[in-house]
Formats: C-alpha cells, structure tokens, sequence
C-alpha cells in the first residue's frame, strides 16, 4: 500500500530512468499495446464511450515481476493509436493493501464506473474485496470502496468482477476458488450497483455436466451474441489432453442460455479461445457501433516470465490486437478489427511455387496466404509455420531453453492470415474460426520471412507502420 504523492514520484522515476532502454528495444512492438515500463498483463476495464476507447489493464510500473498492482490507463479514438493517461487506480486503501486487481468498467449516466478487485494478504492467507470507483471527466477517479465482500464458502480467490446491465438491475461475475479447491463463476445482482445479492454459483468446475475441471476460475466475461449467452473464463489446473491444454493456464468459453428468471445456466462444452503459446486473461466490450471486441494479454503468468529479454529494458509483455467476435456454427470466430487496415503499406502480391517466393522483412508486417498444403513459412530463425494435409502446426524455439515447441491445429485450411509486430505473431485461420497467438524472440540480425515448399501459394504482403 502506497500514499498517492510517494506512488506518483516512484513511478516518474522509474519512467526517466527507463527512457533510454525502452526506446532502443527493439522487441517493443510498434503497433500493440505495451506498458511504458515495468510489467503488464490483464486487460481491464474496456469500454468505449464518446467516441474514445478505453483500456486499462493491470500494470506493475516498477518491476518486471509480479507484485503489487495498479491500473494504468491508456484511451484510443481508434484501436490502433493509443495515449497513456495518468494510472487510474493504485493501492492507497487498506481494502486495497496489495493491489488493485483486474476488473471491468460500465457507463452508468454519461459516466464510466469501475469495479475491481482489492487484494489484501496477510501472515495466514488472503481476502479479497469487489469495489466500485468513478472516473470522472478530467481522468481523475473517486474512490467508493468496497461494495462486495467475501462470501462464505470461498477462499480469498475471489476477484476480477465483470459488470453488465440487464433489464433494471445489473449483474456481475467474478472468478472464484470454493474451499474444496474447485474453480467457479458467481454472480450476484444490483439495482444500484453498490448493493449486491449473491445468486450462488453461474457455472464451474463440478457443475453442468463438467467433472473436475480446475482448482481455480479467473477472468469471467459473460455477454450476449447472436442469440446465445456466451462465458468466457481462464480455468487454471487442467491436464492437458492431446493436442488440447497445452499450456500452463487456459483461456475459453462456454455457450449457452442464461435464464435471469431461474438465475440458471445451461451451456455446452468448453472451447479453448487461442490454441498458440500466448494468451491468458481476455476481455470484451461492445463498442458504439456494436460491434463485440476482444483484447486479451499475449503472456501468461508464471511461464518462462523470467526468461524474457525485454526485462534487460525494462519491461514485460503486451497485449494481443484487438479482434471482432462472431458466433458461427456454435464457435466464437476472431478477426482484427478492420482499423489495422490503416496500418498497411507497400502492397506486393505474389502466385508461385512457395519456394520461388522471395523473402520479406518480417519486422512489422501482415499477410494473407492461400493455395494448396505442404509448404512452410519460417520467421527468423525462431517461428516455423508447416501447413499440411492435417492442419497446421506452429513451431518455436523457446527463449528459455531453445528447444523447439509446438502447437497445433487441425482442419483444411483455406486462408492464413498472419500479424507480425516485432516479437508477436498472430495466425487467423479461415476468417477466425482459429487463432495462435505467440511471442517470440529473434535473432536480430536476421529479421526476414522466407517460404518453402513444392505447393503453389498466393501471398499478400504488406508492410506495417503508423
């Protein structure tokens, strides 16, 4: 826990002193979102509101580890341009001691209102406390305090509230652990959004046709799309299955009904959102023009973290683009959204043999490949695509041991498109209906995409800038 005067000072200090570094990395991206120093990691608080996107996330602004949160601030008119803003939330309180949690945000009168988590720690274990706050005009946030607490049955891993409104009242969803170590979503309902009655358990581990499925749930989102309700969440502890569960934690969802009436949710079988090496802790918003956009991190916690170079600079991870969902035959499908569209540049469009396809500066870049299978697209000396007659399979050297790693998607794939920013590359596979997102670390003195194989491709390739 901080006063605000002496958090402010630290966090000046430690963006001069970090200047010189960030601006030299040249693993910072030129186009995602990244922390301006320290570490980064959950999106929070989306919401779009005259006109400017909001993005919080949580933000650790003087290490590149894990330790006491806040929520830095950054808004966008465009979701491709973004300007930091001063930190929304810090720990000052004492509900707040160890750090201002993920959370989500809500316009409520003209006004944006956010909710959190305040993570308290003590000798023998933790609480956890659901608070609501105001952001006000000039940026500036009043704190309200804690709105809900923790409720029986429950250890301390209770957090990361998500609000929406339905009818008169508003509802929220919050990741929870019960004291049988089992992963849940809860739900409570609000008139006024600062009183709230508990509704019990919306889905988890053990309920609705799930066995065991995780000793802990986090990050719940739950929206309405195409006449289905669908529940995002990150179940931590699954083992892994096949091709399935490959890494540490997971991130996915659930599609169902949600009876307001019954306070019941049925739903189907879960689905892994990204099936790459990097994605954790996503989070939606519907924006003015309807659309429903998706932001997550490009990182996971606790896996190979302190291997990554960027720390030498100081600072860790990034955000993935952000991307439009769509329900499609009983599947969320994700694509950019059309705003990176501005980004392109120095069109070459090319139909030949992959292996007389000449190569390309792979630094900022997009890519759309069609044609046949068996062929190959290699980044550096660090990513290896393979396209064959099963699916695909994304290759990496990782950055800890330099092992070759791999992870896999099958099916019959019509299109690729490909995102490349720096040290992040994101594949969407026949407009969406799967996505591998991955960060990678390469040599820097060779930086170009390079094509084999005997099929015939047709490649569009563009260069990436502001």
């Amino acid at each position: 826990m901080y006063k605000k005067e002496q958090y402010y000072q630290k966090v000046i200090t430690s963006l001069l002193n970090g200047m010189n570094f960030l601006e030299a990395d040249y693993y910072r991206p030129q186009w995602h979102v990244s922390a301006p120093i320290g570490l980064l990691n959950d999106p929070n608080g989306l919401v779009h509101h005259k006109g400017n996107y909001h993005l919080f996330y949580q933000w650790n602004p003087f290490s590149c580890e894990h330790g006491i949160k806040a929520w830095g601030h950054m808004i966008s008119k465009d979701l491709v341009s973004w300007k930091h803003l001063f930190p929304a939330l810090i720990p000052e309180e004492e509900y707040e001691s160890h750090g201002c949690y993920s959370g989500s945000a809500i316009v409520v009168n003209d006004q944006i209102k956010l909710f959190y988590t305040g993570n308290v720690k003590f000798k023998k274990g933790r609480t956890a406390y659901q608070c609501l706050a105001l952001l006000n005009s000039d940026g500036s946030v009043q704190k309200l305090g804690p709105v809900i607490s923790l409720p029986k049955g429950y250890t301390g891993h209770v957090r990361d509230p998500k609000v929406w409104r339905y009818g008169e009242n508003y509802y929220v969803v919050l990741g929870a652990q019960d004291i049988h170590k089992q992963g849940k979503v809860i739900w409570y309902r609000s008139s006024d959004l600062e009183n709230w009655i508990f509704l019990g358990e919306l889905a988890g581990s053990r309920l609705n046709g799930f066995g065991d499925f995780g000793y802990m749930w986090e990050c719940p989102d739950l929206f309405h799309l195409k006449g289905k309700d669908v529940l995002l969440f990150c179940p931590q502890g699954l083992t892994k299955q096949y091709e399935c569960f490959a890494n540490l934690f997971q991130a996915g969802y659930v599609i169902g009904k949600l009876n307001y009436q019954t306070n019941s949710y049925q739903h189907g079988a879960f689905q892994e959102l990204d099936l790459g090496f990097d994605f954790y802790a996503p989070q939606t918003m519907e924006d003015e023009q309807g659309r429903r956009i998706l932001i997550g991190w490009m990182g996971l916690p606790d896996e190979n973290e302190a291997y990554h170079p960027t720390i030498k600079s100081g600072w860790i991870h990034q955000m993935t683009c952000p991307r439009v969902l769509t329900l499609n035959n009983g599947k969320l499908c994700q694509q950019p959204v059309d705003e990176l569209k501005n980004l392109r540049s120095d069109k070459i469009e090319s139909s030949s043999i992959a292996n007389d396809i000449p190569s390309f500066p792979m630094i900022s870049s997009e890519m759309i490949v069609k044609g046949e299978a068996n062929y190959q697209i290699k980044l550096s000396d660090v990513i290896l695509i393979e396209v064959n007659n099963i699916g695909l399979i994304l290759k990496r050297k990782n950055w800890r041991t330099h092992s070759w790693e791999s992870r896999t998607w099958q099916g019959t794939l019509d299109e690729l498109h490909v995102l490349i920013d720096r040290s992040s590359i994101e594949l969407f596979i026949n407009n969406g209906d799967a996505v591998l997102s991955s960060r990678f670390f390469s040599n820097k003195e060779s930086t170009n995409i390079s094509f084999n194989g005997e099929a015939m491709i047709h490649l569009i390739y563009w260069k990436l800038s502001k």
